[in-house]
């Protein structure tokens, strides 16, 4: 009987041990399978960030109530860094899931057990098949009433190239350690460099923002020369200063500040397409034949991507351009959606053509970048409610979500339009087929 068995969540982030908190509080066994060392791996990569949300806005309901039971006590007011987050709520959280939660693990692959992609016959019944290799190569097998894939995108960072595919030299250049591709911890190391950014989001300002210090006169930083190479006419993802995210729109007005303030010289409209390396510099052109010349570092932020190989042996729907879930793609597309509001998803959105498993968390938005950690936390509430056959708590959502005065893509893309702030919103309790929105990210 597939229901003796436990229910698989790949990835121990923020939604994958709220999932696991939510499957205890319904009887049900969740086994949680990390590839990183320790539970919030991901986050840890770049807790030096600080996040746009308060803490009240990070915490799941489940894990909350799981973790008060051990004597923990919720951390007050304020916005954590991402390593902040994981000291005091993440790994804390891992702790009291004890034995539900394997790091060093790494999911390989899923399917139906005895049953490969193509058959249909007595497919619904049988159990998942989880492969997975840990930490000194070993392969294991587990077995599954249901898989939760909430292993996220960090892994898969976009490339620099415009067209999606890594830029002509851009993989010797990378691997020649003269291009990266998260937010730098430290940026002491490029006193004195030639730095361009690549990206138009928040990330991107960050860094930009964080090199602008440099070039300021910090000692020893001389000579710093910083370009942000954006492929619209403008930034067109920062928040602006309606957003009620303070510090997320704070971000966006300061670095406009210090291209305003002559710090960094932005580059609107450059789609990179080739980068040369010579010696221990760069050469960076776009498709119009522009040229940023000696370059000493390159930071790429323009976003990510989520893998799907693990989910090759079952059969999904992933819209065809975001590689989202196709049931929540047309809520999320950037190419639609720009200032505002999209709509909060649950297990229907999420179902997949294969019975039982569902892709929650940031992977279920595919390259789409709009997520909320209460947008996931709502997700694995309502699939976890789902898989216990609690319909009606299934399509219930009641969420109480902060105004986004960010814009995204609807504008032309090469002139980085935009359109009004969004509406302010309030609390709501509703049926699945009107649920809340869920402001851009």
């Amino acid at each position: 009987m597939t229901e003796q068995l436990p229910v698989v969540v790949v990835g121990a982030g923020p939604q994958g041990l709220a999932a696991a908190a939510h499957l205890l509080e319904r009887g049900i066994e969740p086994l949680v399978l990390e590839q990183g060392a320790a539970a919030g791996a991901a986050v840890s990569e770049w807790g030096h960030v600080r996040l746009f949300s308060e803490w009240s806005e990070l915490i799941d309901a489940a894990s909350r109530r799981l973790l008060e039971n051990t004597g923990w006590s919720a951390p007050g007011a304020g916005y954590p860094t991402g390593g902040e987050w994981v000291a005091q709520y993440l790994a804390p959280l891992a702790g009291a899931l004890g034995e539900w939660v394997k790091t060093g693990v790494a999911v390989t692959g899923v399917a139906r057990a005895g049953r490969d992609k193509v058959v249909d016959s007595d497919r619904v019944g049988r159990p998942f098949e989880v492969q997975a290799t840990d930490a000194d190569g070993r392969e294991l097998r587990f077995r599954a009433r249901a898989v939760l894939d909430a292993s996220g995108t960090w892994g898969s960072p976009n490339p620099a190239g415009a067209s999606g595919l890594p830029a002509l030299g851009e993989k010797e250049a990378a691997a020649a350690g003269l291009v990266s591709y998260r937010v730098p911890a430290s940026v002491a190391h490029l006193a004195g460099k030639h730095v361009v950014v690549i990206g138009s989001g928040h990330s991107a300002a960050h860094a930009v923002i964080r090199l602008a210090e440099l070039v300021q006169g910090a000692e020893g930083a001389e000579g710093t020369r910083v370009e942000w190479a954006i492929r619209r006419g403008a930034p067109s993802g920062l928040s602006s200063a309606d957003d009620q995210l303070p510090t997320r729109g704070a971000l966006g007005g300061r670095a406009r500040g210090v291209v305003a303030d002559g710090l960094v010289t932005q580059v609107p409209g450059f789609r990179t397409a080739t980068i040369r390396r010579t010696g221990d510099q760069l050469t960076v052109i776009s498709d119009d034949g522009r040229r940023l010349d000696a370059v000493d570092h390159l930071i790429v932020l323009t976003g990510f991507r989520p893998d799907l190989s693990i989910l090759r042996e079952v059969r999904t729907a992933i819209d065809p351009s975001l590689e989202a879930v196709a049931g929540l793609a047309g809520e999320i597309d950037p190419n639609i959606h720009s200032c505002g509001t999209v709509r909060a998803t649950g297990a229907l959105e999420l179902a997949q053509p294969e019975a039982d498993l569902y892709i929650v968390g940031a992977k279920s938005y595919g390259r789409a970048p709009t997520f909320l950690a209460l947008t996931g936390y709502e997700q694995v509430r309502s699939v976890v409610a789902e898989l216990a056959g609690d319909h009606e708590a299934a399509v219930r959502n009641e969420l109480v979500l902060p105004e986004s005065g960010v814009c995204g893509g609807s504008g032309g893309f090469d002139d980085g339009s935009c359109c009004a702030p969004a509406t302010k919103q309030t609390k709501q309790t509703i049926e699945l087929g009107t649920r809340p929105l869920i402001p851009l990210i």
